[in-house]
């Protein structure tokens, strides 16, 4: 989409989120200014999959990559009930590793975010910036207030449906099964979205991602690639089971009453190298898969660990639903019920669904594999 056929609805939106800034502080006109300005140029840098198929000058690589891309998009259509619209349909080639990047913070002795609250998004446990060097200022006014903080890439994100996300190069070249859980994951967003609940909305997109997966790859899937999204499955267990971990512990050692703030931050740094630690040996266990290695290049902090659960916490929930109701269709229908209903009756439901399972340990092993490296 060029910036010269900007639709009644983009502008529209565009001014609301103008008007909203009007309201605030000139550092929040920035915010959103800066926000505007990214997604106008990201919508106009993409052009239709057909387009570059047909240009001459597409690399044989990425002509694949588009092809594949538009073959998950229809399954997501046939398959699963995602929306038929023309998110995904397009494709923008970025100089940059990320679409945008995200500033998480909390309190320096708690495991709770902070928040921001936007216009179409509601409130939500991070700001995202489409500079990295304007997200690392943001960060350091966070760090320089006492606050943890963490500044993490994103390689997509939905805009809910109000406009045609498009692919991009940040994520093109992932491997097929991780291509096609990211636009399932995405377009899931579109389907039920809650203001204020990032628990629910990720845990719904992360279900149907994983249901979606399953069953592309039983259609489209070989051998070789069903192993190797088993191994990406098994070690993104691994991990999320050790970072849930030693969040537990560190939620424990801020709770206990009669610490004093110094010993919390004590046992906190001890934490933290006991994680590190730990997750080497993971990486033994995984022969030397180096593809966790980016969530250590900032010194961690309970930011790293803050938003962890929100992914994970119902999915078990949503699955059950999934499989009481039989089909996308009917599981779309039964979470748009839970979505009109208040935050806290929704979670009940959900925890109703799946018993508790019995707490136990995360046990990591060593190994004497050969390391190999990355992915």
């Amino acid at each position: 989409m060029k910036l010269s056929r900007i639709t009644p609805r983009l502008r529209a939106v565009l001014l609301a989120g103008t008007a909203a800034g009007l309201l605030a502080s000139c550092s929040t006109l920035n915010y959103y200014s800066q926000a505007a300005q990214g997604q106008l140029e990201l919508l106009s840098d993409a052009r239709p999959i057909d387009d570059w198929i047909a240009d001459p000058g597409t690399s044989s690589k990425l002509r694949l990559r588009l092809e594949t891309a538009r073959q998950i998009r229809r399954f997501a259509v046939s398959e699963m009930a995602l929306p038929d619209n023309n998110s995904y349909k397009n494709y923008a080639s970025l100089k940059r590793p990320y679409v945008l990047w995200n500033v998480v913070a909390t309190p320096e002795l708690s495991l709770k975010p902070l928040q921001w609250c936007f216009p179409v998004a509601g409130c939500v446990n991070y700001r995202g910036y489409y500079s990295k060097d304007a997200a690392l200022a943001y960060a350091k006014e966070l760090k320089a207030e006492g606050n943890d903080v963490e500044v993490g890439g994103v390689p997509a994100y939905s805009t809910l449906g109000w406009f045609s996300d498009p692919l991009i190069s940040t994520f093109i070249n992932y491997p097929d099964a991780e291509l096609a859980r990211m636009i399932f994951h995405e377009l899931a967003h579109q389907i039920v979205y809650v203001q204020g609940d990032s628990q629910f909305n990720e845990s719904f997109a992360s279900t149907v991602e994983e249901a979606g997966v399953e069953r592309w790859m039983e259609r489209f899937g070989n051998p070789a690639m069903r192993d190797a999204y088993a191994r990406y499955k098994s070690r993104k267990h691994d991990f999320l089971g050790l970072l849930l971990k030693y969040r537990k512990a560190l939620e424990q050692n801020y709770g206990v009453v009669d610490r004093s703030d110094n010993e919390k931050r004590a046992v906190k740094v001890r934490l933290f190298q006991e994680l590190k630690d730990e997750y080497q040996v993971l990486k033994g266990n995984w022969g030397g898969y180096a593809g966790y290695d980016r969530f250590f290049e900032q010194p961690l902090s309970n930011a790293h660990l803050a938003s962890i659960a929100t992914y994970e916490d119902f999915v078990p929930a949503f699955r059950a639903m999934l499989k009481r109701d039989g089909s996308f269709s009917r599981f779309y229908k039964s979470v748009r019920q839970l979505a009109e209903l208040d935050r806290k009756e929704r979670h009940r439901i959900l925890k109703a669904l799946v018993p508790p399972a019995p707490a136990a340990p995360l046990m990591v092993q060593r190994s004497d594999a050969p390391t190999m490296g990355g992915r």
